[in-house]
């Protein structure tokens, strides 16, 4: 599943070439996806010009004039695909299957003004599409309990200490846990803590203030090294540019089982174990 890097350079690369254009139409494949999509509200984005894109957490937010709001998520496969004078361009986390198959998963194509074509494609169909009013946008399920965003101010010490108290979880948990930061996933946790020398099996209420002061400090700086190098393709990802994410060769630990430490002090194996269903990369030695 992609994760706040992945979806952030996703937003990047539709920003680019999708701002300020009006939808024409909209074309409904399939609309089976996680919750089926509501044809009739959908539609009410024709005509409308697309005003700006965010994203919070792992879900793009698409800005339309009027006070509406598409909101999407990628799920595991979902990806888009920018259409311009007949040369494609795959803008999201994927996995490298033929043309024709690709094909056969498209799910949703919104026309724009200047000929120009998104096309929605998602093989397993996890991901979804709605629509808000942007007036009650952060009050609907998905948004409203999310916790900060881990780039932003808001995720701190004091912040951090405070959400643990009366807690007692590992501290993978409580970084998976999108109520506690928004945005982290199983690939880009295993990475903070293998910076931050912190075992994932480590109770919260043991972490030290040095430790959280790392923990906070590595999330920062692997999400923003991340986004710079284009987020990862374990399977394959790319930006609108065609180019692919790179982060996944800085990996300090994560799929390197067996392998020895990153660490060139270290001659330990990476070890592999599960945590809540997920798998999880250690080093025995650095990370205590």
């Amino acid at each position: 599943m992609p994760e706040l890097p992945e979806v952030e350079v996703v937003k990047r690369s539709l920003a680019s070439k999708t701002l300020n254009l009006i939808i024409k139409s909209v074309k409904i494949i399939d609309d089976k996806l996680r919750y089926k999509v509501n044809k009739n509200q959908i539609k009410k984005i024709v005509g409308l010009k697309l005003q700006k894109i965010l994203r919070r957490s792992k879900y793009l937010l698409f800005f339309f004039d009027k006070n509406v709001v598409m909101l999407v998520h990628l799920g595991m496969t979902g990806k888009f695909f920018f259409i311009e004078k007949n040369k494609k361009y795959k803008t999201s986390f994927y996995y490298e299957i033929s043309e024709d198959k690709d094909r056969k998963h498209n799910r949703i194509e919104f026309n724009f003004s200047e000929n120009k074509k998104l096309i929605y494609n998602d093989i397993r169909k996890f991901g979804f599409i709605k629509l808000f009013s942007k007036i009650d946008l952060y009050q609907n399920s998905h948004l409203k309990n999310l916790g900060p965003e881990p780039l932003s101010k808001k995720f701190n010490l004091i912040y951090f200490k405070k959400y643990l108290v009366g807690r007692n979880r590992t501290v993978k948990d409580i970084l998976m846990d999108q109520k506690f930061v928004s945005g982290l996933g199983n690939i880009y946790v295993n990475e903070v803590l293998f910076f931050s020398g912190i075992k994932p099996t480590k109770k919260i209420k043991k972490l030290s203030d040095v430790e959280i002061k790392k923990i906070i400090k590595f999330t920062k700086k692997i999400l923003s090294k991340a986004i710079i190098l284009g987020g990862s393709s374990i399977k394959n990802f790319s930006s609108s540019s065609g180019k692919k994410g790179s982060f996944q060769q800085h990996f300090g630990v994560y799929g390197r089982k067996d392998e020895i430490c990153t660490n060139f002090k270290c001659n330990e194996n990476i070890k592999k174990i599960v945590i809540a269903n997920r798998a999880t990369f250690y080093c025995g030695n650095c990370q205590k």
